[in-house]
C-alpha cells in the first residue's frame, strides 16, 4: 500500500467532543467499504451543548481532519442529548474568565473565528445535524455548514443584545443571505427564537423531520401551530409558539409522547448517500462557489468584529454573561430600564452600575 503523507495539524485525544467515523451507505442501504461519514459531536449536554475553549479548539481540529481525511464522504456535526445542539459560548467560562479581560477574550475569538472558517473551509460537505435549541453561536456555527436537518422540536435565534454581545460571529453575517435583511434584523436585535417549522419557512433550514412519538406514530411538535393559522391581525402564522391555555395543554401532552430519532438519522443517512453519488471535484467546486457569499461577509468582518467583542467584554457583555451566569433561575437578565436610566444621566461604566443593575445583586438586597 501506498504511504502517504499526513496533512494534519496536530494529532489529539478529543475530551470535550465526540468524533466518529460511520459507514456511508450505497443506496440499498449496505455499507460503502471503505467509505465513511464523519460526525462531529458537541458533548456537553448539562450546559446545553456549549463549547468551552478546549472545545472550540478540538472542533477546528476535527474539521481539519474529516477535511482531509480521503475516505469520508460527508462531515455531519451534531451534539449529544434531545434538548440543543448548540447554544454557543459557555457562559460560565465566559462570566468567570473573560469579563473584563479584553485582551484574553480577544485570544478567545480567534479561535471561535478559526472555528467558523473550519467549517467554511472544510473540503467536505457539512450538514448540521440540529438535534435540539440552535441559538446565540451556536446558530452562527450552524449557519457555516451546508445544510441544515432539523428535528421539529428545534428553535433557532440569537441571544446578543440580550445578554451584552452582537451576534458578529456569524449572524449579522449569514443570515440575511438566508432570511432577508428584515427577518435578519428582527432576529438579531429582538431575539425571539423562532420554531423548526417557522425556520423552514424563512429558508433557513433545509428539511424538517419529525422526532416524537405517541402510540409508535410520529407526531408533530404539539407547541406549534403546525396548520395555517391565522392570528388576531389576519396574518397567517404557521409554525409559531403556542400561547396560554392552548400552550399548557400542548406541555401537558408533550409529557405522554417520546422523543425518537430513528427517522431523523435515516434523513440524514439518506443525504449522505445523495453527496457520495457525485463527482467530488465537481461537488467540492460547488460548494467552495455558493460559500462565497457567505465568506465575502465572514472575511471582511471578522476581524474587526473581533476586535470590538472583546473591548466590549470591559462593559455590556461583563453585566450581561454575569448577569445570566450568577443571576437567579427566573431573572437572568440586567435590568434594562435601570441601565438606560444611569447612562442617560452621564454614568460612567463601572463595577458600581453593573451591580445596580445586576440581578443577582438586587437579589440579596431584596
Amino acid at each position: 500500500m501506498k504511504i502517504l503523507n499526513s496533512h494534519n495539524l496536530n494529532e489529539i485525544q478529543y475530551s470535550e467532543i465526540i468524533v466518529e467515523k460511520r459507514p456511508c451507505l450505497q443506496k440499498d442501504g449496505t455499507p460503502a467499504e471503505g467509505l465513511f461519514n464523519t460526525w462531529i459531536i458537541l458533548n456537553n449536554a448539562k450546559q446545553f451543548n456549549s463549547y468551552t475553549t478546549q472545545a472550540v479548539k478540538e472542533v477546528i481540529l476535527a474539521f481539519r481532519e474529516a477535511s482531509n481525511d480521503r475516505s469520508t464522504i460527508a462531515v455531519v456535526f451534531t451534539a449529544v442529548g434531545d434538548k440543543a445542539f448548540c447554544t454557543g459560548g459557555n457562559t460560565k467560562e465566559y462570566a468567570e474568565y473573560y469579563a473584563g479581560n479584553p485582551q484574553e477574550y480577544k485570544q478567545y475569538m480567534r479561535l471561535f473565528n478559526d472555528m467558523v472558517s473550519a467549517i467554511l473551509m472544510c473540503d467536505k460537505p457539512v450538514i448540521n445535524r440540529v438535534n435540539g435549541m440552535r441559538i446565540g453561536g451556536g446558530q452562527e456555527i450552524g449557519m457555516a455548514c451546508d445544510f441544515s436537518i432539523a428535528q421539529d422540536l428545534a428553535r433557532f435565534g440569537q441571544a446578543g443584545p440580550k445578554h451584552g454581545s452582537a451576534p458578529d460571529g456569524g449572524s449579522t453575517d449569514f443570515l440575511h443571505l438566508f432570511v432577508g435583511i428584515e427577518k435578519a434584523m428582527y432576529s438579531c436585535t429582538i431575539c425571539d427564537p423562532w420554531s423548526a417549522h417557522e425556520a423552514l419557512r424563512f429558508s433557513l433550514i433545509t428539511e424538517v423531520v419529525p422526532a416524537l412519538k405517541l402510540d409508535g406514530k410520529y407526531i408533530p411538535n404539539p407547541l406549534v401551530h403546525t396548520d395555517k393559522w391565522v392570528n388576531e391581525f389576519g396574518q397567517i402564522v404557521y409554525g409559531t409558539a403556542k400561547k396560554g391555555e392552548d400552550l399548557a395543554q400542548a406541555k401537558e401532552f408533550l409529557k405522554q409522547c417520546e422523543v425518537d430519532f430513528t427517522l431523523f438519522d435515516e434523513v440524514i443517512e439518506r443525504y449522505c448517500t445523495k453527496l457520495m453519488y457525485l463527482f467530488p471535484n465537481c461537488l467540492s467546486k460547488t460548494l467552495n462557489s455558493l460559500r462565497k457569499k457567505k465568506l465575502e461577509h465572514w472575511d471582511k468582518n471578522k476581524e474587526s468584529n473581533r476586535d470590538w467583542l472583546a473591548l466590549n467584554m470591559m462593559t455590556e457583555a461583563k453585566a450581561g454573561f454575569k448577569a445570566f451566569n450568577d443571576g437567579p433561575k427566573d431573572n437572568r437578565e440586567v435590568d434594562f430600564v435601570r441601565l438606560r436610566q444611569l447612562l442617560a444621566g452621564g454614568c460612567e461604566w463601572s463595577d458600581e452600575l453593573i451591580r445596580e443593575i445586576s440581578p443577582q445583586f438586587q437579589k440579596v438586597n431584596d
